[in-house]
């Protein structure tokens, strides 16, 4: 029997910095289309976990060490990414220090939440919204 085709795994992290003042958010200004800013994320890789693949590519794009604390949910929007069809589970996690942009990641910005930089790629303006309804 061939293997079906499904759309592929991701992960995104909403990465709260616990050491300043107002837990602001870490986003990254993507280096390669799509364009626009987004939160860390990307490709979970054959062999790993959402987690593993989560603290992954927190690392690479951000160069911060993230303790993930909690799944905010998971994101199946047919259209969310452009490129196809793609599942991300999005992790809310934090870390402490300065965060540095590398990989996929042109520029890295430290934001409060709710004070988002524009344009936001992918659906992460839906999910952004998601987790300040989550805080209350």
């Amino acid at each position: 029997m061939p293997a079906p085709v499904t759309p592929l795994l991701t992960v995104d992290i909403i990465i709260e910095l616990a050491d300043r003042p107002g837990r602001p958010i870490v986003l990254i200004e993507r280096r390669f289309p799509p364009s626009g800013w987004a939160l860390p994320g990307g490709f979970v890789d054959v062999g790993e976990t959402l987690e593993q693949a989560a603290v992954r590519e927190a690392r690479e794009e951000t160069c911060l060490d993230v303790q993930l604390s909690r799944l905010l949910g998971c994101y199946s929007e047919p259209s969310r990414d452009p490129r196809g069809h793609t599942v991300s589970a999005v992790y809310i996690a934090e870390a402490r220090g300065t965060p540095r942009a590398e990989d996929d990641a042109r520029q890295v910005g430290v934001f409060l939440p709710g004070d988002w930089p524009g344009p936001l790629a992918f659906d992460h303006a839906t999910i952004l919204s998601d987790y300040l309804r989550s805080k209350g």
